[in-house]
């Protein structure tokens, strides 16, 4: 593993607890019609940090490309969308040039699903929303995991969690199986309807494992050819394929890629290379932990670059390494000129890996550095 200064960091989103601001987290980017660039995220409310604290959805833009952000605002709130929470944000140009905003509405501990607004005019009104994942049930969907395969289909890869009330009766206590599945929604009209794929992946080896496929992720790699990888607690990201535009997918199994419990995120550059952000050292007996807050073993964080469709990959280049600090759950955005890396980059001050955001700008010439 190799160590780079990559870039620099144009934006931070630090929690303010005296504003009852506890976490700044997720996020995602897109293009805005006018040149500018926009990144959502979820900005938390109240005292706690914890993915069923109180959230809504805040916007900044970038007008110089992406060298710095504005002052952010409110787009929706958790309240309008009657939900406990809502977070985990992609973002995705329609086809009619609006603006798709897609996240998570948390209505209960145990229904979680997707839903999508449309905007046209740069995000300052938004569409009545429309479900995504056509299913009661929990779904987790990670930022910026939401695509549009080059077919014009969009899928979405979702982790499902086994959920529901010991014993059946409403006063019972709720349980939530950490053990998840991977499945995937599809829209083959832009989003205006929604359908559920055939087949799901399952972890092979669920006996061993406390995550199951936790968190997924989908590459194209040629037309009607997926990569799909989700996290798992088993020392790597594991990986399955579909030759049928994402309806049917093989068997998961490990992937090159070792990690903790912690994302792996993956995007196609407009020039044609794959990177790749994850954390390759997994937690393990006899690693030191520096820090009395939760990392996950989720540093350093690296980047790694394909030139041949995935076939190789370059050494993993570190551009986040505080031992104290933990680093995930990556947005990647390409520019002619850069790439856009938005990140969770907390530590003891902010209390949780979770509660800040982090802004990297890093020029084309500083990529070149990743061999």
């Amino acid at each position: 593993m190799r160590r780079e200064e990559l870039g620099i960091v144009v934006a931070e989103f630090k929690p303010q607890m005296e504003r009852e601001n506890p976490r700044n987290s997720e996020g995602a980017f897109l293009n805005l019609k006018d040149g500018r660039i926009l990144f959502v995220y979820s900005r938390f409310k109240g005292r706690g940090q914890e993915d069923w604290a109180p959230a809504d959805i805040c916007a900044v833009v970038s007008s110089d490309g992406g060298q710095s952000f504005g002052d952010g605002r409110i787009l929706l709130s958790c309240e309008e969308e009657r939900a406990v929470n809502i977070m985990s944000l992609s973002l995705l140009p329609m086809d009619n040039g609006d603006i798709g905003l897609f996240y998570l509405v948390r209505k209960t501990k145990t229904l979680m699903q997707m839903y999508l607004r449309r905007s046209g005019d740069g995000g300052e009104t938004w569409s009545e929303r429309v479900l995504c994942t056509p299913e009661e049930g929990f779904f987790v969907v990670n930022n910026d995991r939401v695509v549009r395969l080059s077919d014009g289909r969009i899928l979405i890869p979702a982790a499902t969690h086994r959920t529901g009330r010991r014993g059946g009766d409403m006063n019972e206590e709720t349980f939530w199986d950490s053990r998840s599945e991977v499945v995937f929604f599809y829209s083959d009209d832009d989003g205006n309807t929604w359908e559920a794929a055939e087949g799901k992946c399952a972890m092979p080896h669920l006996t061993h494992c406390t995550s199951g496929l936790q968190e997924p992720g989908v590459l194209e790699l040629e037309p009607g050819i997926l990569w799909g990888y989700a996290r798992t607690d088993l020392g790597r990201q594991y990986e399955m394929f579909s030759m049928d535009n994402g309806n049917t997918w093989t068997s998961a199994q490990p992937s090159r890629f070792t990690a903790p419990n912690s994302p792996l995120s993956m995007k196609r550059d407009l020039t044609g290379e794959i990177y790749a952000v994850w954390n390759p050292v997994p937690e393990y007996n006899g690693r030191e932990k520096k820090t009395e807050i939760f990392t996950g073993g989720r540093t350093p964080y690296v980047i790694a670059v394909s030139r041949d469709n995935g076939r190789t990959f370059t050494e993993g280049t570190a551009f986040e390494t505080e031992e104290d600090h933990g680093y995930c759950y990556c947005a990647m955005f390409f520019l002619k000129d850069c790439l856009l890396l938005a990140y969770n980059s907390g530590g003891p001050e902010e209390g949780s890996c979770l509660a800040e955001t982090r802004i990297r700008r890093i020029p084309r010439k500083d990529l070149e550095k990743i061999v």
